[in-house]
Order: C-alpha cells, then structure tokens, then sequence
C-alpha cells in the first residue's frame, strides 16, 4: 500500500501546485497582455488533466483482485500513464509549432518583471515536483509517476524557454526562444513515444525483460532437484508479474516430495518485488 500512498500524495501535490500556478499565470497574462503567460497557463491546465489521470490511475490499480479481475488492477497504471503519454505527444506538437513560428514571426509581448517572476517561480515549484515525484518512481517502481515526473521536467523547461524570451525580447532577440523550443519539442516527443511504448508493452501483455527473467531462471536452478525448466510463461500485471512454468524432476520422487519442492521455489520467487503470482506445473522425468 506505500505506493499508492505515495502516488496519491504525488497527484494531490501536482493537483495543487498546478492549480495555484495556473491562477498566477493567468491573472499575470491578463494584467502584462502577454500570449505566451497565458499560453503557459493554458499548460497548467493540462498539468492538472495529468495529476488528474495519475490519480485516478493510482485509485483503480491500488484495488485489491476480486471474482471479476483475478490478478487485481494494476494495469490501470498502464492506461493512464498511455493517457500522459499522449498529452506529451500532442504538447510537444502543439509547441513545435509555436517554436517554429516564433523563429520567423515577432512575438507581441509587453516586457514586465511580474513576468520573470511568475516565470522563476514556475520553474522553482515543477523542479521540486519533478525530483520528489521522480525520487518516487524509482523506489517505486511506477511507470504512472515516472511520466507524471516527467511531465513536471518538461513544464520547468517549457517555462525556462519563456523566461528566455521575456529577456531575450526586452533585448531585442527575438529568436533565440523559438530555436531552443523546437529543440525542447523534440525531445518531449521522444519521451511522450517512449513512455506510450512502455505502457503499450505492458497493456499487450509483453513478456518480462531478459534480466528479470534470467533473475528468477537463477534461483529456479538453485534447487539441485529441478532437472529441466519448461514452458516458462510471464505475463505482466502492473508493475509486476505473473509467471507459470514446468519443472523436471526425478520420476523416483513422491507427489508430496516433488510438490515440496514447487512450494519452496514458489516462496522464494514471490519475495522478488518483480513478482506478482507464481503457478508452477511439477512434471517427472
């Protein structure tokens, strides 16, 4: 249950952090006419769609399995880390294109310092965001609040590459913010297609990674008894797993004995975090 506390508490963070920047943001817009504050604003809004969705994602995994969904919820994480995914994707889109047009065309903003303010202090609150909610996801292991995280980095970024242009146009540069944002745009994209992939992977039941798996074919060999490992199976529930295999053992054993043996490699797989439920077929040899 830690985890989902945790990304409770994450979302709840994000929810309302995002909410008092967007309020700052567009009252900022209003009183300076600035388009780019209020698009940035606009952006808050979306940060608050993505704590939303991590939110909602972490209350439908953290439901225990019941008759209707046997091996639990936790996939729940996957659909709505793919919803975060797509909200990368799209911005990224989305601020390619202010990025490319602001290369060629002169921005209309009014030049105040209530601007860099609300700026600096955008990116001092989305940076704490980003290294708690990422600090997380690491103990954690958690797919849902690794974009969550990530999404708060890009929104510190974004919000830097407007304070660059609130100075760089006071200056008279009026490029140097577009340049950099296409750049910004790239990268966002390229971490919204992976975090959609990784998601994607999991909802369509791809098999655990090699090093996993090598893990727990180690500690199946372990026991001298197992002869031969067969027809081994892993399919993803959430963060972990479940997995179904044969072991080979000598004919000569007894069903009791044998079973033993299938009951003490099931005890010691299920203490790996990885791991979510164990089925393990006994076969003589």
């Amino acid at each position: 249950m830690e985890k989902f506390q945790a990304t409770k508490l994450a979302s709840y963070l994000g929810m309302g952090f995002n909410l008092l920047l967007f309020i700052i943001k567009f009252a900022v817009s209003i009183l300076s006419s600035s388009q780019a504050m209020m698009a940035d604003a606009i952006n808050s809004l979306g940060d608050i769609l993505s704590s939303l969705m991590t939110f909602i994602g972490n209350k439908i995994s953290s439901k225990p399995r019941d008759q209707d969904h046997n091996l639990g919820h936790g996939k729940a994480e996957y659909i709505y880390s793919l919803l975060i995914s797509i909200l990368l994707i799209v911005l990224s889109f989305s601020f390619m294109g202010s990025s490319f047009q602001s290369i060629f065309i002169k921005k209309e903003y009014t030049f105040s310092y209530l601007l860099v303010v609300v700026c600096i202090l955008t990116i001092l609150i989305k940076l704490f965001l980003y290294l708690y909610t990422n600090h997380l996801s690491k103990n954690l292991n958690s797919l849902l609040l690794k974009a969550n995280a990530k999404d708060h980095l890009y929104d510190a970024m974004i919000t830097l590459i407007n304070l660059f242009a609130i100075i760089s146009i006071n200056f008279g540069i009026y490029a140097i913010d577009g340049i950099v944002g296409v750049g910004i745009s790239f990268w966002i994209l390229w971490n919204g297609i992976q975090i959609f992939k990784e998601s994607y992977d999991v909802l369509m039941d791809k098999t655990m990674e090699g090093e996993t798996k090598n893990k727990v074919v180690k500690m199946i060999k372990q026991y001298p008894e197992v002869k031969r490992i067969g027809q081994f199976i892993a399919t993803p529930v959430g963060y972990q797993y479940q997995i179904s295999f044969t072991i080979y053992v000598d004919g000569n054993l007894t069903t009791y004995a044998s079973h033993k043996i299938a009951n003490q490699i099931e005890h010691e797989l299920k203490k790996l975090p990885e791991i979510y439920l164990v089925v393990i077929h006994v076969n003589p040899i």
